[in-house]
């Protein structure tokens, strides 16, 4: 086979060197099995390193992306829900899925409302960055859902921040819109002053004495 795919045909291997020598390219076997063996004309260090690119490509798509998991109480406290939704946010932002689960114990699996109130405020939390996968659902004694990262969302949440930093630093900069400052047109005329000049009046000398 030539160098651009074509069938060159059934040539002696002293005659196949010769003709990929001509071409500065190299000869390679791709099918030993075959009768008789196929080879090709090409750039062996180019086809190398086109391989190893594809090869690289591939891993980097096949990624395998884990299901964490971070469990809540219905009566969890401020402070651990923060800390543990944080990680969840971490989690997220790392592409992996997390499974938010709801343990209730004893008479708490009589109000599952508590333990959705929670899932509601984790979904709320991270409406930014994640979207439910899997709505919430009673699994035994425990509530799951299932997030999951939401690219669109991240991507309109970074807009944001990124126009409200540049109005910030506008504003800090006293940068005035141009929209705001009038035109000449717009500016109220001033007319000339017509007041009058004061008038200094100077006193008469004393009349001198006969």
């Amino acid at each position: 086979m030539g160098a651009d795919g074509s069938q060159i045909g059934i040539k002696p291997l002293p005659e196949a060197l010769s003709i990929a020598r001509e071409l500065e390219l190299d000869l390679v076997e791709v099918a030993d099995k075959a009768n008789p063996p196929v080879c090709r004309i090409m750039d062996y260090g180019k086809y190398k390193y086109e391989a190893a690119q594809k090869a690289k490509e591939s891993r980097r798509k096949s990624t395998n992306v884990s299901i964490k998991e971070m469990k809540y109480r219905p009566k969890i406290g401020t402070g651990d829900f923060d800390t543990k939704t944080r990680k969840v946010e971490k989690f997220l932002a790392e592409g992996h899925k997390v499974k938010v689960t709801i343990m209730f114990r004893g008479r708490e699996m009589a109000h599952p409302e508590l333990g959705k109130r929670i899932l509601d405020r984790v979904a709320d939390t991270v409406v930014n960055t994640a979207r439910v996968e899997v709505v919430p659902k009673l699994d035994g004694r425990n509530m799951i859902m299932v997030l999951a990262p939401d690219k669109r969302a991240q991507a309109a949440f970074a807009a944001t921040q990124k126009q409200a930093e540049e109005e910030a630093a506008a504003a800090g900069n006293g940068a005035v819109p141009p929209e705001s400052v009038p035109t000449a047109a717009e500016q109220p005329a001033v007319e000339p002053s017509t007041a009058a000049e004061p008038v200094v009046e100077t006193a008469a000398p004393d009349e001198a004495s006969a």
